[in-house]
């Protein structure tokens, strides 16, 4: 039989998975597409299999489905030439696992979950088991050595940690330091895991990685953790400006100190991604050309709430790489922690004692900010070298300018600065 025409015979048997449009068969198509992925990778899927999907996401019936609707849009990224940073790290899925029900996670808690996949998936491609050597290649190709393992799953866990309540954490943290690999499947098993829902069976299809190699499972991975924490960040500083304009000073305070504080757990996925292995990242970053972190929607409208960026900042591929969230900050009825503070400080009396207490909590956050950006330029250097970053920006020169910018550039100083207006 000709190859092209078996192919096509094979993916065209999609169809019968589609079914009427119905959730588990909606399931079960994700799950068939992306057994193939990480067979050869989304940048290789066959064109046979591409127009069939193309074909299914057009029936009326996928309407009635929005998590295969989500699915499917972030599987054709490509092939309808849309690709970017949102469907590389399929924010749109992911992010309808948030908020559905009561018992889903917020943000801060689907970072834990996504870590906690890292680490099962860490353990499983190094354990024994009985699946057919191919279905095995899919999802291990060339795993780590033994130390690189150890260090990126005890940064994992170091993070997953964080969540947990104390004396379990430290136990877990502990009971790992020194054990045997024998024991590294057990500790992931005590991890969290998404709720036995419909809408968490989705998770497990939340991946999609571009090449074959093994390292980019936990990348995309890592980037989702930070596109959530960075949910929950940007949710703080929201809640700092709603209590700013109750009149409610000590509690805008507290929500920025939570705000900061969650900086500290973007900054440990850092120590993680450093696990990287450069060739592997080398060798799928040529095919993630136009998937950028520049293009984080949620990293910018944390931005844009704490203050007004200036307008060669607007103006600059920042935020033309994310036009919807530079019309927020364009709009009229946009606010910030500045602008509601400064407010504040007109209208309101308080102490100098409460005052400095809120600027001393703007201090903190742009210091964990700018660590933070810092830190993301050293890595960026060991990682692209002299390379151009891949949302076409001039790579760690870009992020080295960026140490420039500033949260709160109108306010000054903030700590100790209570009685400046």
């Amino acid at each position: 039989m000709n190859p092209e025409r078996a192919e096509a015979d094979r993916w065209a048997a999609i169809g019968r998975l589609d079914g009427d449009g119905g959730e588990p068969d909606g399931i079960h198509l994700a799950r068939t597409v992306t057994q193939e992925v990480r067979r050869t990778g989304k940048h290789f899927l066959p064109q046979p299999l591409l127009l069939r999907l193309s074909e299914i996401r057009g029936h009326r019936a996928a309407d009635r489905t929005p998590h295969l609707q989500a699915f499917l849009d972030c599987m054709l990224d490509k092939h309808e030439g849309r690709y970017w940073n949102r469907t590389y790290l399929s924010l749109p899925l992911l992010e309808l696992l948030l908020g559905e029900t009561g018992e889903a996670p917020d943000p801060n808690r689907m970072a834990t979950l996504l870590i906690s996949d890292v680490i099962r998936f860490e353990t499983q491609a190094e354990a024994p088991t009985r699946e057919p050597q191919e279905a095995r290649e899919s999802v291990d190709r060339d795993p780590p050595d033994p130390v690189t393992l150890r260090k990126r799953l005890h940064h994992a866990l170091r993070f997953v940690a964080h969540d947990l309540d104390g004396p379990d954490a430290d136990a877990l943290i502990s009971g790992a330091a020194h054990a045997p690999w024998s024991r590294w499947a057990d500790i992931a098993e005590l991890l969290p895991r998404p709720t036995a829902t419909e809408a968490g069976h989705w998770f497990d299809l939340t991946v999609q990685p571009v090449y074959v190699l093994h390292d980019e499972y936990f990348f995309i991975r890592a980037l989702q953790a930070h596109e959530m924490i960075f949910t929950a960040i940007a949710a703080d500083v929201r809640a700092a400006i709603e209590a700013l304009r109750a009149g409610r000073l000590d509690a805008a305070a507290d929500h920025v100190d939570r705000a900061a504080g969650l900086f500290g757990r973007a900054s440990a996925l850092f120590r993680m991604v450093a696990t990287l292995r450069p060739g592997h990242f080398s060798a799928f970053r040529q095919f993630t050309q136009g998937a950028s972190a520049i293009q984080s929607e949620q990293y910018k409208r944390f931005e844009i709430l704490c203050g007004l960026p200036t307008a060669t900042r607007l103006q600059s591929a920042a935020f033309t790489n994310v036009p919807s969230v530079r019309g927020e900050a364009e709009g009229e009825a946009h606010d910030t922690v500045v602008r509601a503070y400064l407010d504040l400080r007109r209208s309101a009396r308080f102490d100098e004692a409460e005052w400095n207490r809120f600027r001393n909590a703007l201090g903190g956050l742009e210091e964990r900010h700018q660590r933070w950006k810092s830190t993301h330029r050293s890595l960026a250097a060991r990682m692209l070298g002299g390379a151009h970053g891949s949302g076409y920006t001039a790579g760690v020169p870009y992020l080295a300018e960026c140490l420039d910018n500033r949260l709160f550039w109108q306010l000054g100083d903030q700590r100790g600065a209570g009685h400046q207006s």
